[in-house]
């Protein structure tokens, strides 16, 4: 009777091992579900997710919110249409200032759309590596960037 509990007691140990085993393999890392976040960057971005709540809920093993499979983009290349982090599209946050660059280029057709970083107040061209992703900012027309205090970066050559 002994060995047959102590069987038993070894049984669900090992069994327990064995699932929490496999949870902790079915978990990605931060790092890998940044990376496929990357990749389909412009796709979350529109779909409203931000990179911190879409790596939260691949790291819980919950299927991520649905992305589109596709190619990433080149590198370099701007995205056509890139929220702020914490901001919605259609939302404006201040005169000339806007959460998409489809409005800011809606805005000033033929001008130049900016990314403005409106905590430092310097603004960057599409291209640059800051160009849509710093955690305060908006899509601005160049020329609305004056009125608004802001100068263009120092690093950086108007295209």
């Amino acid at each position: 009777m002994r060995t047959l509990s102590i069987a038993t007691i070894f049984a669900m140990v090992l069994g327990a091992i064995a699932s929490s085993h496999s949870a902790f393999a079915q978990q990605k890392s931060a790092a890998a579900c940044r990376a496929e976040w990357q990749a389909n960057k412009a796709a979350n971005q529109a779909a409203g997710i931000t990179e911190k709540a879409f790596v939260a809920e691949c790291r819980s093993g919950a299927a991520p919110a649905a992305t589109s499979r596709t190619a990433p983009a080149p590198r370099g290349a701007a995205p056509t249409t890139a929220p702020g982090p914490t901001r919605r599209p259609g939302t404006s946050t201040a005169a000339g200032q806007f959460s998409t660059e489809a409005e800011a280029r809606a805005h000033c057709p033929g001008e130049t759309v900016v990314w403005a970083n409106t905590r430092s107040n310097i603004y960057h061209f599409s291209g640059h590596r800051s160009y849509g992703t710093t955690k305060a900012g908006a899509y601005m027309c160049e020329r609305d960037t004056a009125a608004a205090g802001m100068r263009a970066a120092k690093n950086e050559k108007h295209p």
